[in-house]
């Protein structure tokens, strides 16, 4: 009877080839972010704006007393504004800058699925050239016919100018 859990735990390694994301809509495209950086996902509400900052910052909410920025992914990517419907969600997620975590929240369209992917079916995001960015794609999947980009949040929650003079 000893062997039953060595054998269950030599069963259980292989699992560690596959990693889950979260996928969620922006219009007609669908997108992933690795789960364990997801803190929580939160119906929209209002924001508090902010002055002077780009029109994809859409201001800061006060979650559990913590000020957190809100930054809207179809504007961020360039998407152009849609109406928010009950279905707009902000996803919080968490960001490793540096040896500092940032919390912020994303909005998007919608919250579609957690998916198991494994690793080696993950495909690095095209070359398209310098005028297109893909800074912000880890890579891509393809999952029940669908394309879903995985995004780097490190990449995608760094804001431009804060982080280079954030030790000040």
């Amino acid at each position: 009877m000893s062997e039953t859990p060595q054998t269950e735990q030599l069963e259980k390694k292989p699992q560690s080839t596959t990693q889950q994301f979260l996928s969620f809509t922006l219009g007609k495209e669908e997108y992933g972010v690795d789960i364990l950086r997801v803190q929580e996902i939160r119906s929209w509400e209002p924001v508090s704006r902010i002055p002077n900052v780009p029109s994809y910052e859409k201001g800061v909410v006060n979650l559990r007393g913590a000020i957190v920025p809100i930054i809207d992914l179809r504007e961020r990517f360039g998407l152009g504004h849609c109406q928010y419907t009950p279905l707009t969600v902000v996803v919080v997620l968490q960001a490793h800058i540096g040896s500092k975590t940032r919390i912020m929240g994303v909005v998007v369209d919608a919250v579609s699925d957690v998916i198991d992917v494994d690793k080696k079916s993950i495909q690095s995001a095209p070359n398209f050239g310098a005028k297109v960015s893909t800074e912000f794609i880890n890579g891509l999947i393809s999952v029940n016919q669908r394309m879903v980009m995985l995004l780097d949040v490190d990449k995608l929650l760094r804001l431009d100018g804060v982080d280079d003079d954030d030790e000040s």
